[in-house]
């Protein structure tokens, strides 16, 4: 598909050396151990909402109508309390599937912050912590400032019902509840912000 530099000239493709092999989740710890950690994300309550209606190049987007079209799996937020179930997400809406041992996803989580940052109120951001310790996924997000609403997912749960092995891997939610998987080579701004147009009708802006 053709890509579509998206906002300003700082919106710029991460350096080659970040752009490395997708990672094997099975090669990952899966047990967080010790106490129970500081989280540095945002609560999920807020997901169950859709965002406010908003404008692309092409016109109104509109109010989510429908449920996302994702696996019904029930996951718990990274910052406690009761699970969330994935189905019952609104959309415009992006997920990203990481973990903090995965090399591109490192990459890749400040990139979505900025995203999360730029459209707020257009779109919901969305991690999911996967096969993953809790210790180690919140000491990497908070060096790096990731704070947008994160699910916990040890037994890449959501990975598995999305037929793939690999991370990282992003799902792209438009309002109506369709769905795009992508799994290619790690995003970089143009590209996600492309993918975002694209399949959400979110258009990154400045």
């Amino acid at each position: 598909m053709s890509r579509v530099r998206v906002g300003p000239a700082r919106w710029l493709a991460l350096p080659l050396a970040l752009l490395l092999a997708a990672c094997t989740a099975t090669k990952a710890p899966t047990r967080a151990g010790g106490d129970a950690v500081d989280s540095p994300f945002a609560g999920c309550a807020a997901l169950v909402a859709p965002p406010l209606p908003t404008a692309s190049a092409a016109g109104p987007v509109g109010v989510a109508s429908a449920a996302a079209d994702l696996p019904p799996l029930t996951l718990p937020c990274f910052t406690g309390g009761e699970g969330f179930a994935l189905a019952g997400l609104r959309g415009p809406a992006v997920i990203n599937l990481w973990g903090s041992w995965c090399p591109p996803c490192r990459g890749e989580l400040p990139l979505l912050q900025e995203l999360a940052d730029r459209t707020a109120g257009r779109l919901h951001v969305v991690g999911v912590d996967t096969h993953d310790r809790q210790d180690a996924a919140a000491s990497f997000a908070a060096d790096k400032a990731v704070s947008f609403p994160t699910l916990f997912d040890p037994d890449q749960r959501l990975l598995t019902a999305l037929g793939k092995v690999n991370l990282p891997v992003t799902v792209f939610v438009a309002a109506d509840g369709s769905r795009f998987v992508y799994d290619g080579t790690p995003l970089d701004r143009p590209t996600l912000g492309d993918l975002v147009r694209t399949h959400t009708g979110v258009t990154v802006t400045e």
